[in-house]
């Protein structure tokens, strides 16, 4: 089952909104086929292990190791645990079941209602951390909220004139990167998005671009910014009641009623964005930390003194905010919080 997860691992940034999935076939104590879900749209682990399988007749002898329950609907893909049992895999070992109310334990049942072994809970926390971003999705109806920022020595993440280059180190900036090639969409507030004129992208690692997010509830930001280039799907989140006059907030613009930070986590989860990095500024941040709307937060902290500035975010300590790690990243320490609500 660990080999089925470093597998599964394989998926990071190319299978969602589907879970990341990893598969090992074992016959005679030797592993015979392994397969992943690679990419959405295409084969599931269960399909590419057995499909790597050199010899299909000795799969009614052997053991299927997975780190998720095998789906039993008709999605882009046919039910893998049909595939099983056509094959007469005898046994099945599964990680933890599937969330989904499409599966949620009826895998298990069509396979054990074929006669097959199955036991689950192998290495179920690790296989629920792995897929935490799908399981917050299912079960809470909105994206994993992962908030980020780099503070100096003394507190801060910009100066007064909203500055911040560079308040991490080189190393810790290609970290950003590879998160942005791994989750679904990037968000930052209307301060930033006129400050910096960020464009949001992957550049210093390999992988998709996230979708862009701005929040501009009155609609003042200009049409020149790199936001509105085409370059890459973006939404712009407005008050609902604007009527948005620019071309931009013709294209990009959603328009949001009552809660608007939930409504907008609403809207991302119906386009299927189950991820979502929080960038700044310390104004959006903290209206996330405020409502208690976050999973994770990832907090450089350098060397760097500014003595006067924009104070960072701070996580409010009611129990439930978990130091998970802390890492050196270059000159800076990189902190990772969990909130256990």
């Amino acid at each position: 089952m660990q080999r089925a997860l470093e597998l599964a691992k394989l998926g990071a940034g190319n299978v969602s909104p589907n879970p990341m999935v990893g598969c090992v076939i074992v016959h005679q104590d030797r592993i015979i086929g392994e397969g992943s879900h690679r990419k959405y749209g295409e084969g599931h682990a269960e399909v590419n292990a057995i499909n790597s399988v050199k010899d299909l007749s000795v799969l009614n002898k052997a053991q299927l190791y997975v780190t998720l329950e095998p789906c039993s609907h008709f999605g882009k893909t046919p039910p893998c645990a049909d595939l099983i049992i056509k094959h007469q895999i005898p046994e099945v070992f599964v990680a933890v079941k599937d969330p989904n109310p499409l599966v949620a334990g009826n895998g298990i049942k069509k396979l054990e209602n074929a006669g097959i072994k199955v036991k689950c809970g192998i290495l179920e926390n690790e296989a629920t951390e792995l897929n935490k971003r799908f399981f917050t999705a299912i079960q809470k109806q909105r994206p994993y909220i992962i908030l980020k920022w780099a503070e100096t020595a003394d507190g801060f993440i910009a100066r007064k004139n909203y500055d911040s280059k560079w308040i991490s180190s080189a190393f810790s900036r290609t970290f950003v990167h590879k998160w942005r090639a791994e989750e679904d969409a990037i968000m930052v507030g209307t301060n930033t998005a006129l400050k910096d004129n960020p464009q949001l992208n992957v550049r210093q690692w390999d992988g998709r671009n996230p979708t862009r997010v701005v929040i501009d509830r009155n609609l003042v930001l200009p049409d020149n910014l790199k936001f509105f280039d085409d370059s890459q799907n973006t939404i712009l989140f407005h008050i609902n009641g604007i009527n948005p006059v620019q071309e931009h907030h013709k294209k990009f613009g959603v328009a949001i009623e009552g809660n608007f930070l939930e409504g907008v986590m609403q809207e991302l989860f119906k386009r299927k964005l189950h991820s979502v990095i929080i960038e700044g500024g310390a104004q959006l941040l903290n209206a996330f930390i405020e409502q208690s709307l976050w999973d994770e937060a990832k907090v450089f902290k350098s060397k760097t003194l500014f003595s006067d500035g924009i104070k960072a975010p701070v996580l409010n300590q009611k129990g439930s905010v978990v130091l998970k790690s802390l890492e050196q990243s270059d000159t800076d320490y990189l902190m990772t919080y969990t909130n256990n609500l």
